[in-house]
């Protein structure tokens, strides 16, 4: 039996317990105060790996993918970066794709279009609509001109290329005008479900000037499309239906940026497809996205404002956040759609030559395949760089 300590004792082991719970308290809040918050607070390094630019000129890097297989002349892990401008800096007019190789440190012409398709309204204008599915397939937006403005842009398509480079076939039609966002994709292997905005439907040219804010008219007619597709053996996808899940995103002509329009597209494992609207500085949520039969329009707001300036391509991390270029800064900016609240920022393109620093450098962002650092593209210098640890 123990005996009963004293009175003293037990105030001392008492005190001792308290003081004990106390340090043990302050030091779980030090720790969570330290905690990172998200994903952007652990990124320390950001490394130039290759420039954009190819043999017959081409610049102004849009989309970033990382191919999720091997397959033709590209070997899992590769990134493939698009150009939108040829060597004469005109804005939809780029017809390229560079592969780059980490493994290697190799950069390689992956694809050379021609400047006019017959399949492609208006010709091709590679944007950040691009993708490649388990299959080895490539599909990429084109948003066309002739002369680097909307004034003569055309309604252009989505090209299928094979994974040697090859198109095999375009799409077209009512539904698709000018593909423009980076694509969400849920990819099954022998059917996938593709997200592209079209940010064309009623786009004026840049002189068309809106007498009031002084700058070219917003229209409020670009749109979420969600194309179903098929994938027979050893042949090409094909186009099965599209359905519209999203309209009324608002887009403009501008001179620097070709167009304003919704352009961030990232689905989250309950389906919900986030979009960024840079003109109106939101991100929406469109609820059920592969499964709804009707238009969200807008759809719910997440976040608005804040750190988000001009928001445009967007990924989703493995920790439910989301990470969204803004373009007219040079910051990326992460956010808790959950809590709807944006919960970092970090300067990644501060170039002083632009005003706001950065300002219209970041376009296209992807994963790295360890989903612990991320690529993303600097138009003002036409390179690909990784962000990490």
């Amino acid at each position: 039996m123990t005996k009963p300590k004293p009175a003293k004792t037990q105030r001392r082991a008492r005190h001792g317990a308290l003081w004990l719970g106390l340090w043990l308290t302050g030091m779980v809040g030090i720790a969570q105060a330290d905690a990172p918050k998200g994903m952007l607070e652990s990124i320390h390094r950001h490394v130039t790996l290759t420039s954009s630019v190819t043999d017959n000129g081409d610049l102004n890097p849009y989309a970033v993918v990382v191919a999720p297989v091997s397959a033709g002349t590209i070997q899992k892990d590769d990134v493939l970066v698009d150009n939108f401008n040829n060597l004469s800096n005109l804005q939809g007019t780029g017809t390229t794709i560079i592969d780059y190789r980490p493994s290697t440190k190799q950069t390689m012409l992956f694809a050379k279009l021609p400047a006019k398709l017959p399949e492609c309204p208006g010709g091709v204008g590679l944007t950040t609509a691009m993708t490649m599915l388990k299959t080895g397939w490539i599909i990429v937006g084109s948003t066309p001109s002739t002369d680097g403005t909307t004034a003569t842009k055309g309604d252009g398509c989505l090209i299928v290329l094979d994974p040697t480079g090859k198109m095999v076939a375009a799409w077209s039609g009512p539904t698709i005008n000018d593909p423009w966002g980076d694509m969400g994709v849920v990819d099954n292997g022998n059917t996938a479900t593709l997200f592209v905005s079209m940010a064309g439907f009623g786009l004026p040219g840049p002189d068309v000037i809106d007498k009031a804010t002084g700058f070219p008219v917003i229209v409020h007619k670009a749109t979420v499309l969600r194309l179903n597709i098929q994938i027979p053996d050893g042949k090409p996808p094909v186009l099965l239906n599209q359905t519209v899940i999203g309209e009324g995103f608002s887009a403009r002509a501008d001179r620097d940026n070709f167009l304003l329009g919704p352009t961030g597209l990232a689905l989250g494992p309950d389906n919900t497809l986030y979009v960024t609207d840079g003109l109106d500085n939101i991100i929406t949520a469109i609820p059920n996205a592969a499964s709804r039969t009707d238009s969200a329009g807008t759809g719910k707001v997440v976040t608005q404002g804040g750190l988000l300036s001009w928001p445009l391509a967007m990924v989703y991390t493995p920790a439910g956040h989301l990470l969204v270029c803004n373009g007219k800064d040079g910051q990326l900016v992460e956010v808790d759609p959950a809590a709807g609240k944006q919960v970092y920022s970090q300067w990644i393109d501060s170039d002083q030559a632009q005003s706001p620093p950065g300002n219209g450098d970041l376009f296209g962002i992807a994963l790295t395949p360890d989903g612990q650092g991320f690529y993303y593209v600097e138009d003002d210098m036409n390179t690909l760089v990784r962000g990490g640890k």
